[in-house]
């Protein structure tokens, strides 16, 4: 790690407390800690995880770039997704994860500008720093929408609108499970003789157990074989069955069918780790100041929706979801030649190209009594890959 930057002595500090809080809770427990514990801790601990201690996370001055920061475009395309299914629901939309607040500030601009402002807009965030600079996106941007905006606690008993998650599932915690030669064990997080972090692994059980074997099987894998395995991630999508009433959600992240995730090219799993803009695969550096990943099953998630008796709508890549929503007309708005036309042009091939993030992020939405086609799936589809 010596190649990434060096935090300052009272981020340092920070992270050392977590470190040490984190380090009694695995003494707590006996000496072993699963995975999914330790990521919800690094990243969700009350006042001392990524997500909760106020650091910046996102832009230039942090240490990833979502698409909502790339181009105000993206929010804007988007909005045209967003437009019919309020118009086939309730005037209401919730994003969970609103990050900065950049997607929630565009998306209501230009749903105004086309005629369907949603009369509420409620944030699902978990973070009060968050929060507070989501207030503050919205008030600069859009100060006139602010009153539509209302901030929840958490997911609603009933809903019906437009759900939009935003690089929320890949901050789920996640399982780590391998497939040895003596069986299926759990990967998780002990304690080294100088009281630091290390792997240690155990036989995986229960729900983790199912799971595990239920994949191994489908995909051939082979012993040796390491790999995440999110049970946050269908429970959530799961519970919309018991809280949609009508209306879907529109789940943006990075990703893969399951046959691809569990691929033998992929035989180390997807943990990936974002520290100021560097990109690396320990999740016990510096923990509490780096954030800690993983890539999306999408297989499991309409899996566990479809369970739940919600219905698969669309899916597709990024940037062909963006193109069926019409991204390169509202470049084309844009004076040709001038700086802000430069500028966007150069975040919507950012935006579109499967070397960038057209291909590797998806979008998958989910829903109840949403029997209209969906535009950002006309074309293009891939359901049929889940």
């Amino acid at each position: 790690m010596n190649n990434l930057p060096v935090p300052s002595p009272d981020a340092l500090a920070h992270s050392q407390r977590l470190q040490q809080a984190i380090v009694e809770d695995v003494a707590a427990a006996g000496g072993w800690m699963s995975f999914a514990r330790f990521m919800e801790q690094v990243l969700y601990r009350p006042g001392l995880g990524y997500y909760t201690a106020g650091a910046r996370k996102f832009g230039a001055a942090g240490d990833f770039v979502t698409a909502p920061e790339i181009s105000a475009l993206f929010g804007r395309a988007l909005a045209r997704q967003v437009k019919p299914l309020l118009a086939a629901s309730s005037p209401a939309v919730l994003e969970v994860g609103a990050g900065s607040g950049r997607l929630a500030a565009d998306l209501l601009l230009e749903l105004e500008r086309l005629g369907s402002l949603p009369e509420r807009y409620c944030i699902l965030d978990l973070s009060a720093d968050l929060r507070q600079r989501q207030q503050q996106t919205i008030a600069a941007a859009a100060p006139h929408l602010l009153s539509r905006v209302e901030w929840l606690d958490c997911l609603p008993e009933r809903f019906s609108g437009a759900v939009v998650a935003n690089e929320l599932l890949d901050a789920m915690p996640a399982h780590i499970v391998a497939w040895r030669d003596e069986g299926i064990v759990e990967r998780g997080v002990s304690l080294d003789a100088q009281g630091g972090f290390t792997w240690a692994e155990r036989p995986a059980s229960g729900a983790l157990l199912a799971a595990a074997g239920e994949i191994g099987a489908q995909c051939q894998l082979p012993p040796g074989f390491e790999s995440e395995i999110s049970l946050a991630v269908r429970a959530w999508a799961a519970e919309w069955g018991h809280r949609l009433d009508r209306g879907a959600l529109l789940l943006i992240d990075y990703g893969f069918p399951r046959r691809e995730f569990y691929h033998q090219q992929r035989g180390r799993g997807t943990l990936m780790c974002h520290y100021r803009h560097h990109a690396h695969p320990d999740p016990f550096y510096l923990p509490g100041l780096q954030d800690v990943t993983v890539h999306v099953d999408f297989t499991s998630v309409i899996a566990a929706a479809h369970g739940a008796g919600l219905d698969l709508l669309g899916y597709t890549s990024q940037g062909q979801f963006l193109l069926n929503c019409g991204i390169l007309d509202l470049l084309a708005g844009i004076p040709n030649g001038t700086p802000e036309y430069i500028r966007a042009s150069g975040a919507v091939n950012t935006l579109l190209m499967p070397h960038e993030m057209g291909e590797l992020f998806k979008v998958i939405a989910i829903g109840r009594g949403i029997d209209e086609p969906l535009t950002g799936f006309a074309s293009g589809d891939q359901s049929r890959r889940l």
